[in-house]
Parts: structure tokens; C-alpha cells; sequence
């Protein structure tokens, strides 16, 4: 009997080697090559496009100028679920594919059982009087029926419509899909699923490549909107070949720590949406729920203003949300500290540089600790002013003035460069009670924000003077 052939497939690219290397030759990265079962050859004038399933899509469309293309805008539905929509763009688009990776036990599944249900339980269009709603299918195959029915329960989810299919083999999927048709199904998770096709093991790069691409194009075909469910590595990142994030239309993360009662939803690739837009859920004994206001959650309670804390405002997609930035800096030793979390740990070290050589604040000898409250990560350089103040607010030990906050970029000259969308952050803190800003000079609205006094500063060491008044 003839060996089986093997070849070695790269988990980052999804390329292949004839032979195990410790670099990718593709994509460069490192211990990413996994043994897998080469697939048989095909016979000849075979392939996947031609079977029924397919066929619609293995036509041939005529060329067309873009000008005379309509275009108009994908109908959305709404899941009931407000967070989750404004994290969709608004809603599941019909025959859009969407990718959901977190760490195991975030509430992936929980969140996806609601959105569900909902959607299941969703009024008829019209006075909204008659009870009716969408036919949705969860396609479990982590766990049994029975399984998936106690989390129903213990969510408050009773006599739920919901349709179930405890199933792992992407034909019975298929053909499932192509019998009920419903209007949104969820796959948990994509990297349980297995074809016949293939002779690698449920999870391997080739089965999670594939089976991905059938069920992607089994939603184009049929207007039926599906959900993947996908793990994540050590590191974070999803699972499997990052071909898998190209394929989908929309690409979610769940983030937060599992510890915490909140979760965050972002969106890192949205076809119908904007991206890098945010939900805030927390985690309840009924399950996830939306919150309203998560300006809330990332400001800590002071009584009094205490050294060392600053509240700036990020943008997160399209929705303004205020952010407390704490530092801490104390006494080192010969090999002083830096550590952030939740902020870059390279553009503290460009920031102490800075306030060092423009405003004179040395903390060379120092451990620098900076903290972005409530877990939430922010990469744009927005934080930049605020880092400055919390650190020397912790290193002279005088807090800032009560409801006082900032926002603005730091360059390397020591200039504060404009924040985008100034006006609508200063309206989002006026609207939340506070009081004093500082804030780039381009950044200065024309008319004034009631309730708001602005300080406009064009560099750093203007910054600072100004902060050391109103201490």
C-alpha cells in the first residue's frame, strides 16, 4: 500500500512546504509549519465549483461599466441585541459571512444564543402586534443538544425557537443549510468542522481553510447569513491561516479579561461597516447586556482628585468614550522600569524622552507605571497629552483639577498636533460633567461649549505651565 504523502502547511499564510522548516519560506514567521495529508489529486475536469451546490456561482457574469452599476445600500437586520448591532454596522447584511474569535469561555457562544433567540423572537414588520420572527439555526459542535439547551435555560431563554444541529461534517451542513434555509445560522466553531474531501484531521489549516470557503460560498449562493466561530491562538490571534480573515465579510474579536464582568466586541474588518468600532456587554447571570454608557466603566470613582490620574477622550470607531489614564511613578533601582498596559510601551519611552528634553521632567532614575482603566486598549496617540499629565502628576504629587481632562498628540519637537474629531470628543465631556480641558490649539471649537472652559496649547512646555495654574 502506497505512503501517504505529506506535506507541511503554514498556520499564519496557509502556504506549504515539501518539508518541515523552522521559518515559513512564504511568510517568514517562525515554528508556524504543522505535518498534514496531502489531498488526492482530482480527477480530471473535477472541481469544487462544479457541483450543484456551486453552480450558481460558477457562472459566468458579463463585463460591466461601474458607472452603470446601481449601487444601492445592503438591507440590514437588526439582532436585538444594540451593542452588537452598532459593533455589525447596523445589523446581519443577507449572505454576509461573519468571524467571531475570543478566548475560550468569554462568552462567545452565550452572546451568539441570545443575538439568536432574539432574532427568533423578532415582531413582524408592520403595527409589530403579530409574534413572529426569523428562522435561525445554531450548528453546534463543541457541544451536545442538551448542552446547548441548559445555557438556554440558565440565560432565561425559555421556549426558544431556535433550531439546533449537533453536527461536525460540513456535507450534512450543507445540506442542512439548503433544506431549512434560514435566515441566519451560526457555526461553534468553524475549527470542529470536517469534510470528506479532505484526509487531515478536523482543525488542521487545510479542513479550517476549506470548509470555511464551502460554507462562505454556500451563503452567497443562498442569502443565508452565517456566523463562524473561531479559536484564538496564545497569542491572541485567530486560529488557522489568516486566508480564513480574508474570505469573511466581517471580522469580530471578543476582548476583555474573563475575570472581569465586562466584554468588549470589536470590529477588525466589517465589508457593510465602519471598523475598530466597539460594544460594551456585561456579563451578567442572564447573560451578556449591552452597555449604554461605558464612559462609565473605564472611569474610576474618586471622591477627591488624587495625583497621578488623567481622563481623556478616545474615539472607538464612531462612538467618543472617555478614558482614565493612571500612572505611577516611584523610586528604581539601577535598571529603572517601563511598563504600560493597555497603551504602547515604545511611545512611553518617545513620551518620558519628550517631557524630559521640552517641559524638563526628568524620571530617568524612575519606575514609570501607566494604566489604561477598565482594560480597555487604546492605540491611538490621542492619549498622549494625558500620559504626560498623569506621569507628572504622580512624580510632583499634585492631582489634577477636579473634572479636568485632555487630549492630543505629542511629536518628537516637543509641538501638540490636532486629535481627529476634536468637537465632537469636547461634547462628549461636556455632556459627562466636565469642566476643564486642555486640548491642541488646531482643536479649539469656534463657538463655545457650555459648561466648558478650553485651553488651547501648541507645545508641550505651554502644557504644562497651563496645568501648573490651575493646580
Amino acid at each position: 500500500m502506497a505512503k501517504d504523502k505529506t506535506l507541511y502547511t503554514c498556520n499564519a499564510c496557509g502556504g506549504t512546504s515539501p518539508r518541515w522548516l523552522g521559518k515559513c519560506p512564504h511568510c517568514g514567521a517562525w515554528n508556524t509549519l504543522e505535518e498534514s495529508v496531502a489531498p488526492a489529486a482530482a480527477p480530471p475536469g473535477k472541481n469544487r465549483l462544479a457541483t450543484p451546490a456551486f453552480a450558481a456561482l460558477a457562472q459566468t457574469a458579463s463585463v460591466t461599466l461601474l458607472a452603470d452599476i446601481e449601487a444601492s445600500d445592503f438591507a440590514r437586520t437588526p439582532t436585538g441585541l444594540d451593542e452588537l448591532d452598532r459593533v455589525l454596522g447596523g445589523g446581519i447584511v443577507e449572505g454576509g459571512v461573519v468571524l467571531i474569535g475570543g478566548d475560550p469561555g468569554i462568552g462567545k457562544s452565550t452572546l451568539l444564543l441570545q443575538a439568536l433567540d432574539a432574532l427568533s423572537r423578532r415582531p413582524l414588520e408592520g403595527d409589530g402586534t403579530a409574534p413572529g420572527g426569523l428562522d435561525t439555526l445554531y450548528v453546534t459542535g463543541e457541544e451536545s443538544g442538551a448542552q446547548v439547551a441548559m445555557r438556554a435555560r440558565r440565560l432565561g431563554l425559555d421556549c426558544s425557537q431556535v433550531q439546533v444541529l449537533a453536527e461536525i461534517q460540513l456535507e450534512k451542513i450543507l445540506a442542512t443549510l439548503d433544506q431549512l434555509r434560514p435566515a441566519v445560522a451560526v457555526i461553534d466553531s468553524i475549527q470542529t468542522v470536517y469534510s470528506d474531501q479532505l484526509t487531515s484531521a478536523p482543525g488542521s489549516v487545510a479542513q479550517v481553510r476549506e470548509c470555511a470557503a464551502h460554507l462562505t460560498r454556500a451563503a452567497k449562493a443562498s442569502g443565508v447569513a452565517i456566523v463562524l466561530v473561531g479559536h484564538v491562538t496564545k497569542d491572541g490571534s485567530l486560529a488557522g491561516p489568516r486566508v480564513l480573515e480574508h474570505m469573511v465579510d466581517t471580522v469580530l474579536y471578543f476582548e476583555g479579561d474573563t475575570h472581569s464582568s465586562f466584554r468588549l466586541v470589536r470590529a477588525i474588518k466589517n465589508r457593510f461597516g465602519a471598523v475598530n468600532e466597539i460594544g460594551v456587554f456585561a456579563m451578567t447571570e442572564k447573560g451578556l447586556k449591552g452597555v449604554s454608557n461605558p464612559s462609565a466603566i473605564f472611569l474610576s470613582q474618586h471622591t477627591e482628585p488624587v495625583p497621578g490620574s488623567c481622563v481623556m477622550v478616545t474615539l472607538e470607531g464612531t462612538r467618543p468614550m472617555l478614558v482614565e489614564i493612571q500612572a505611577l511613578v516611584d523610586a528604581g533601582g539601577p535598571s529603572p522600569r517601563r511598563l504600560s498596559v493597555g497603551l504602547d510601551r515604545d511611545r512611553l519611552a518617545m513620551l518620558l524622552a519628550v517631557l524630559h528634553r521640552h517641559a524638563g521632567v526628568a524620571c530617568m532614575d524612575q519606575d514609570v507605571f501607566v494604566n489604561a482603566v477598565g482594560g480597555v486598549r487604546i492605540t491611538e496617540p490621542a492619549a498622549d497629552l494625558a500620559v504626560m499629565f498623569a506621569i507628572t502628576g504622580s512624580l510632583r504629587g499634585k492631582p489634577l483639577p477636579k473634572g479636568f481632562l485632555a487630549f492630543g498628540e505629542v511629536g518628537l519637537a516637543g509641538e501638540v498636533r490636532p486629535a481627529p474629531r476634536g468637537q465632537e470628543r469636547l461634547r462628549e465631556a461636556a455632556k459627562l460633567g466636565f469642566t476643564v480641558a486642555v486640548v491642541p490649539k488646531a482643536n479649539m471649537p469656534k463657538k463655545p461649549i457650555e459648561g466648558l472652559e478650553i485651553h488651547p496649547v501648541e507645545r508641550v512646555e505651554e502644557a504644562m505651565d497651563v496645568v501648573r495654574r490651575l493646580q
